[in-house]
Protein backbone atom coordinates (compact mmCIF):
# COMPACT_ATOMS: atom_id res chain seq x y z
CA UNK A 1 0.00 0.00 0.00
CA UNK A 2 2.69 2.47 1.04
CA UNK A 3 6.43 2.46 0.50
CA UNK A 4 9.28 4.83 1.30
CA UNK A 5 12.63 4.28 -0.43
CA UNK A 6 15.96 5.92 0.41
CA UNK A 7 14.34 8.86 2.22
CA UNK A 8 16.82 11.58 3.14
CA UNK A 9 16.17 14.78 5.09
CA UNK A 10 18.85 17.41 5.64
CA UNK A 11 18.74 20.50 7.83
CA UNK A 12 21.74 22.40 6.50
CA UNK A 13 24.76 20.20 7.18
CA UNK A 14 22.80 17.98 9.59
CA UNK A 15 21.39 14.79 8.09
CA UNK A 16 18.27 14.02 10.14
CA UNK A 17 17.08 11.07 8.04
CA UNK A 18 19.68 8.89 6.35
CA UNK A 19 18.19 6.96 3.45
CA UNK A 20 15.53 4.96 5.27
CA UNK A 21 13.13 2.43 3.76
CA UNK A 22 9.63 1.75 5.11
CA UNK A 23 6.77 -0.39 3.87
CA UNK A 24 3.18 -0.60 5.13
CA UNK A 25 0.62 -3.17 4.07
CA UNK A 26 -3.04 -2.24 3.82
CA UNK A 27 -4.98 -2.85 7.03
CA UNK A 28 -1.94 -2.78 9.31
CA UNK A 29 -1.00 -0.66 12.29
CA UNK A 30 2.73 0.03 11.96
CA UNK A 31 4.84 1.73 14.63
CA UNK A 32 7.95 3.83 14.15
CA UNK A 33 9.72 4.04 17.49
CA UNK A 34 12.88 5.75 18.63
CA UNK A 35 14.24 8.27 21.09
CA UNK A 36 13.98 12.06 20.86
CA UNK A 37 15.91 13.40 17.88
CA UNK A 38 16.04 10.02 16.12
CA UNK A 39 14.31 11.39 13.01
CA UNK A 40 10.74 10.21 13.53
CA UNK A 41 8.90 13.51 13.00
CA UNK A 42 11.23 14.50 10.16
CA UNK A 43 10.27 11.25 8.42
CA UNK A 44 6.56 12.02 8.74
CA UNK A 45 6.94 15.63 7.60
CA UNK A 46 8.94 14.44 4.58
CA UNK A 47 6.25 11.89 3.69
CA UNK A 48 3.69 14.72 3.66
CA UNK A 49 6.06 17.02 1.70
CA UNK A 50 6.05 19.56 4.51
CA UNK A 51 9.86 19.77 4.33
CA UNK A 52 12.42 19.28 1.53
CA UNK A 53 13.57 15.70 1.06
CA UNK A 54 15.21 13.23 -1.28
CA UNK A 55 13.94 9.75 -2.00
CA UNK A 56 10.78 8.10 -3.23
CA UNK A 57 7.33 7.82 -1.63
CA UNK A 58 4.83 5.46 -3.23
CA UNK A 59 1.16 5.15 -2.34
CA UNK A 60 -0.76 2.30 -3.99
CA UNK A 61 2.03 2.15 -6.57
CA UNK A 62 1.80 5.86 -7.49
CA UNK A 63 4.69 8.21 -6.82
CA UNK A 64 3.63 10.98 -4.44
CA UNK A 65 7.13 12.36 -3.83
CA UNK A 66 6.54 15.60 -5.72
CA UNK A 67 2.90 16.23 -4.81
CA UNK A 68 1.89 19.20 -2.68
CA UNK A 69 0.59 18.38 0.79
CA UNK A 70 -3.05 19.14 -0.06
CA UNK A 71 -2.90 16.73 -3.02
CA UNK A 72 -1.35 14.05 -0.79
CA UNK A 73 -4.29 14.49 1.59
CA UNK A 74 -6.71 14.30 -1.32
CA UNK A 75 -5.15 11.00 -2.40
CA UNK A 76 -5.94 9.53 1.00
CA UNK A 77 -3.10 10.19 3.46
CA UNK A 78 -3.71 12.34 6.53
CA UNK A 79 -1.32 13.43 9.30
CA UNK A 80 -2.18 14.22 12.92
CA UNK A 81 0.85 16.32 13.90
CA UNK A 82 2.74 16.26 17.16
CA UNK A 83 1.25 18.70 19.64
CA UNK A 84 -2.27 18.34 18.15
CA UNK A 85 -2.33 21.86 16.63
CA UNK A 86 -6.07 22.30 16.68
CA UNK A 87 -7.44 25.73 15.81
CA UNK A 88 -7.89 27.00 19.37
CA UNK A 89 -10.03 30.02 18.40
CA UNK A 90 -12.49 27.91 16.42
CA UNK A 91 -15.17 25.66 17.87
CA UNK A 92 -14.96 21.89 17.78
CA UNK A 93 -17.51 21.91 14.96
CA UNK A 94 -15.55 24.49 12.97
CA UNK A 95 -12.34 22.47 13.41
CA UNK A 96 -14.08 19.48 11.85
CA UNK A 97 -15.24 21.69 8.98
CA UNK A 98 -11.61 22.66 8.38
CA UNK A 99 -10.70 18.98 8.13
CA UNK A 100 -13.18 18.57 5.29
CA UNK A 101 -11.57 21.27 3.12
CA UNK A 102 -11.30 18.77 0.25
CA UNK A 103 -14.37 16.71 1.09
CA UNK A 104 -17.30 19.11 1.25
CA UNK A 105 -19.77 16.66 -0.27
CA UNK A 106 -19.43 14.27 2.70
CA UNK A 107 -18.90 16.86 5.43
CA UNK A 108 -22.24 16.59 7.25
CA UNK A 109 -22.34 12.78 7.27
CA UNK A 110 -18.72 12.59 8.40
CA UNK A 111 -19.30 15.01 11.27
CA UNK A 112 -22.09 12.81 12.55
CA UNK A 113 -19.73 9.84 12.33
CA UNK A 114 -17.00 11.72 14.23
CA UNK A 115 -19.39 12.65 17.03
CA UNK A 116 -20.40 9.01 17.29
CA UNK A 117 -16.78 7.79 17.39
CA UNK A 118 -15.61 10.59 19.71
CA UNK A 119 -18.64 10.93 21.98
CA UNK A 120 -16.90 13.40 24.31
CA UNK A 121 -16.67 15.89 21.46
CA UNK A 122 -20.40 15.87 20.71
CA UNK A 123 -21.25 17.55 24.01
CA UNK A 124 -18.66 20.24 23.28
CA UNK A 125 -19.19 20.80 19.58
CA UNK A 126 -19.86 24.52 20.00
CA UNK A 127 -17.07 25.05 22.53
CA UNK A 128 -13.78 26.69 21.51
CA UNK A 129 -11.10 24.06 20.91
CA UNK A 130 -8.68 26.00 23.09
CA UNK A 131 -10.84 25.32 26.14
CA UNK A 132 -10.72 21.52 25.74
CA UNK A 133 -8.51 19.24 27.80
CA UNK A 134 -5.37 17.77 26.24
CA UNK A 135 -7.08 14.44 25.64
CA UNK A 136 -10.11 16.10 24.04
CA UNK A 137 -7.86 18.19 21.80
CA UNK A 138 -6.07 15.01 20.69
CA UNK A 139 -9.40 13.39 19.88
CA UNK A 140 -10.37 16.49 17.93
CA UNK A 141 -7.09 16.45 16.01
CA UNK A 142 -7.69 12.83 15.00
CA UNK A 143 -11.34 13.50 14.12
CA UNK A 144 -10.33 16.50 12.03
CA UNK A 145 -7.82 14.33 10.11
CA UNK A 146 -10.50 11.70 9.52
CA UNK A 147 -12.79 14.27 7.87
CA UNK A 148 -10.76 13.85 4.67
CA UNK A 149 -11.59 10.11 4.71
CA UNK A 150 -7.98 8.90 4.63
CA UNK A 151 -7.02 5.33 3.84
CA UNK A 152 -3.71 5.91 5.63
CA UNK A 153 -3.74 7.84 8.92
CA UNK A 154 -0.39 9.00 10.30
CA UNK A 155 -0.21 9.82 14.01
CA UNK A 156 2.74 11.72 15.49
CA UNK A 157 3.07 11.17 19.28
CA UNK A 158 -0.68 10.82 20.00
CA UNK A 159 -0.09 10.05 23.71
CA UNK A 160 2.24 13.00 24.36
CA UNK A 161 1.31 14.86 27.54
CA UNK A 162 -1.81 12.81 28.26
CA UNK A 163 -2.79 11.11 31.51
CA UNK A 164 -2.47 7.27 31.55
CA UNK A 165 -6.24 6.71 31.48
CA UNK A 166 -6.61 9.00 28.47
CA UNK A 167 -3.70 7.26 26.75
CA UNK A 168 -5.48 3.93 27.20
CA UNK A 169 -8.65 5.39 25.68
CA UNK A 170 -6.64 6.84 22.79
CA UNK A 171 -5.13 3.50 21.84
CA UNK A 172 -8.55 1.84 22.01
CA UNK A 173 -9.78 4.43 19.50
CA UNK A 174 -6.81 3.67 17.23
CA UNK A 175 -7.69 -0.04 17.30
CA UNK A 176 -11.30 0.82 16.47
CA UNK A 177 -10.14 2.87 13.47
CA UNK A 178 -8.22 -0.17 12.22
CA UNK A 179 -11.44 -2.21 12.44
CA UNK A 180 -13.07 0.45 10.26
CA UNK A 181 -10.49 -0.32 7.56
CA UNK A 182 -8.02 2.52 8.11
CA UNK A 183 -4.32 1.71 7.85
CA UNK A 184 -2.27 3.48 10.52
CA UNK A 185 1.34 4.60 10.90
CA UNK A 186 2.08 5.69 14.45
CA UNK A 187 5.17 7.48 15.75
CA UNK A 188 5.31 7.14 19.50
CA UNK A 189 7.79 7.44 22.36
CA UNK A 190 5.55 5.17 24.44
CA UNK A 191 7.02 2.21 22.60
CA UNK A 192 5.26 -0.46 24.65
CA UNK A 193 1.77 0.98 24.09
CA UNK A 194 2.42 1.49 20.38
CA UNK A 195 3.89 -1.96 19.73
CA UNK A 196 1.14 -3.60 21.79
CA UNK A 197 -1.49 -2.56 19.23
CA UNK A 198 0.73 -2.78 16.13
CA UNK A 199 1.22 -5.49 13.55
CA UNK A 200 4.74 -4.42 12.61
CA UNK A 201 7.38 -2.06 13.91
CA UNK A 202 10.42 -0.12 12.76
CA UNK A 203 13.13 1.22 15.10
CA UNK A 204 14.92 4.40 14.07
CA UNK A 205 18.19 5.64 15.57
CA UNK A 206 20.19 8.63 14.35
CA UNK A 207 18.09 8.84 11.21
CA UNK A 208 18.52 5.18 10.25
CA UNK A 209 16.28 2.12 10.56
CA UNK A 210 18.27 -0.21 12.81
CA UNK A 211 15.67 -2.90 13.39
CA UNK A 212 12.31 -4.02 12.01
CA UNK A 213 10.09 -6.99 12.77
CA UNK A 214 6.62 -8.07 13.73
CA UNK A 215 5.54 -5.98 16.70
CA UNK A 216 5.16 -9.01 18.98
CA UNK A 217 8.77 -10.00 18.26
CA UNK A 218 10.04 -6.49 19.02
CA UNK A 219 8.17 -6.57 22.33
CA UNK A 220 10.13 -9.71 23.26
CA UNK A 221 13.51 -8.42 22.03
CA UNK A 222 15.99 -7.90 24.88
CA UNK A 223 17.56 -4.99 22.98
CA UNK A 224 14.21 -3.24 22.58
CA UNK A 225 13.24 -3.96 26.19
CA UNK A 226 16.50 -2.47 27.48
CA UNK A 227 16.47 0.60 25.23
CA UNK A 228 12.81 1.53 24.95
CA UNK A 229 10.65 -0.46 27.37
CA UNK A 230 12.44 0.27 30.64
CA UNK A 231 13.83 -3.25 31.00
Amino acid sequence: MFKVEKLVVNYGVIQAVRGINLEIKEGQIVSLIGSNGAGKTSTLNAIMNLIPKKGKVEYFGNDSSKLTTDKIVKRGISLVPEGRRVFINLTVDENLDMGAFNNEENRIILKEKMYKTFARLKDKQYQLAGTLSGGEQQMLAIARALMSEPKLLILDEPSLGLAPKIVSDMFKIILELKKQGITILIVEQNAYAALKISDYGFVIENGEIVMQDKAKNLLESKEIINKYLGG
